[in-house]
């Protein structure tokens, strides 16, 4: 058995597992990455992130090339080529992993392919696809394994093509006329999004009150709003029965104290995600390491366990799991073991739907602000008043939200087109403790959709010009 003797050990290869490893070689730390699958990246890049915005990037395109028909600025049809939108997807992954694999070789970063499982605190044992069996002596490691979809129990001894989690709706299988996505969270929504485009007529039916349950409820009304023609959702709902005939897949579910049941070419299940760390199978059971309920247990500001030198970030230490979260802990962790006096303690980290309008936002939700009895009020601007979004054919909404007593700003949220790319200014500001007289007398580039974030702040102040003072 071949032995490797490293500083550092990271187990997983996604956007935690390379930040931290990429950093730790910057700072001069000799570090090896245990990955099981042939793809440097992960969940993220190779059946999540970057697959499902490429996806959504040519949906944009449909829906503005129909919007921009309809007003008879042009004429003609576009023929979709889904085989060269999969060749195109699949040629993205590769170079961003070929990308990721020179900047390992770079950093003179060694990668060892196969499944990691704990010897002791300072060794893994790593076995490949050949059977053939590494061992790797470490002082420090890094458990960076990611998470994976959320089964769902009443299909559990049903195996059908119709039957996606993301990982299958994001190869592009085959599109389906019709298709029924359980679970209205952000995952669900993209996914959405993309089949609506290609043609598909969706249904979306979610357990909870509302579709994307940690956003404000107004938030969310702004975004059915404006795809009431694209999707058909219904809140509240329970799923009786899943089973397969010879059309497709037969759902019955309970709404509104009717049972309701339809046939369908395809079902997408988006129920969540669970930490991708099997206890048994890792070992992490044999050497100590302690979990709290599917996770591993980890001190929420130095990412380690209750074994010193070994730590847990991402998706596997604790929610939310976000790529970008897990990123920057691997970027922190990495300053740890280097002996500095890092931490992390974010006051903010985004969230994201990149679908069609986009939904975004940062910081405290009022929701949550309520709950934590914030003495707080908003400000919400229309984009029916922006000149940017009046030309682009866009609609949507900016809220902010403000601590009344300081001014200073504590979250705010987006829904709209590009939305993700405008909330860098709120996070910037809510990070800076700015207040809403800072943000209302920046001068704001016009007419840009950036703008609107200006124009909110001059709305709380009362000093607005372009609409009238006082939250729509």
């Amino acid at each position: 058995m071949k032995n490797i003797n490293t500083k550092v050990v990271i187990v997983g290869s996604g956007p935690s597992g390379y930040s931290a490893s990429f950093r730790l070689a910057d700072l001069g730390i000799e570090n090896v990455v245990v990955e099981k699958k042939s793809n440097l990246g992960g969940v993220c890049l190779n059946v999540g992130c970057i697959p499902s915005k490429f996806l959504l990037h040519v949906s944009k395109f449909l829906r503005e090339f129909k919007e921009i028909k309809k007003k008879e600025i042009i004429s003609g049809s576009i023929k979709i080529n889904i085989e060269e939108i999969r060749k195109e997807k699949n040629k993205i992954i590769q170079n961003i992993s070929n990308n990721l694999k020179k900047m390992a070789s770079i950093r003179n970063v060694q990668i060892v392919h196969g499944y990691a499982r704990f010897l002791n605190k300072n060794s893994i044992i790593v076995r490949n696809e050949e059977e053939k069996e590494v061992k790797i002596n470490f002082e420090n490691a890094i458990i960076a394994v990611g998470s994976k979809p959320r089964k769902m129990s009443i299909i559990k001894n049903l195996r059908s093509e119709r039957i996606w989690y993301s990982d299958e709706a994001l190869s592009l299988k085959f599109i389906p006329k019709n298709m029924l996505i359980i679970g209205g969270g952000i995952i669900g929504l993209e996914i959405g999004t993309i089949y609506s485009s290609l043609g598909t007529q969706v249904e979306i039916v979610e357990i909870s009150e509302q579709i994307v349950p940690n956003a404000d409820m107004d938030i969310i009304e702004q975004y059915i709003k404006q795809t009431k023609n694209i999707f058909s959702i219904k809140n509240k709902v329970k799923i009786i029965s899943i089973l397969e005939n010879e059309k497709g897949i037969l759902v019955k579910i309970q709404y509104k104290n009717r049972i309701l049941e339809n046939q369908y070419e395809a079902i997408l299940i988006c129920i969540g995600r669970k930490p991708n760390c099997d206890f048994k199978k890792m070992h992490l059971q044999d050497i100590g390491i302690l979990r709290k309920k599917e996770f591993i247990q980890t001190n929420a500001q130095t990412m380690q366990t209750n074994i010193s030198n070994i730590y847990a970030i991402g998706d596997v230490s604790n929610q939310p799991m976000l790529a970008h979260k897990g990123s920057n802990q691997g970027k922190i962790v990495a300053e740890i073991i280097s002996g500095k006096k890092y931490y992390f303690d974010p006051k903010t980290i985004p969230f994201i739907a990149y679908t069609d309008p986009e939904i975004a936002w940062i910081g405290f939700t009022e929701k949550e602000a309520k709950l934590k009895n914030i003495n707080y009020r908003s400000a919400k601007f229309s984009w029916k008043a922006s000149g940017r979004a009046i030309v682009s054919g866009y609609d949507g909404v900016t809220k902010l939200i403000f601590e009344r007593n300081t001014k200073k700003i504590i979250g705010g949220a987006i829904v709209g087109q590009n939305a993700g790319e405008l909330l860098g200014e709120i996070g910037i500001a809510i990070e800076n403790s700015v207040t809403s007289e800072d943000i209302a007398l920046s001068i704001h580039a016009h007419p840009t959709m950036y703008e609107s974030i200006g124009i909110t702040a001059e709305i709380y102040e009362g000093i607005a010009t372009d609409v009238l003072n006082r939250s729509i």
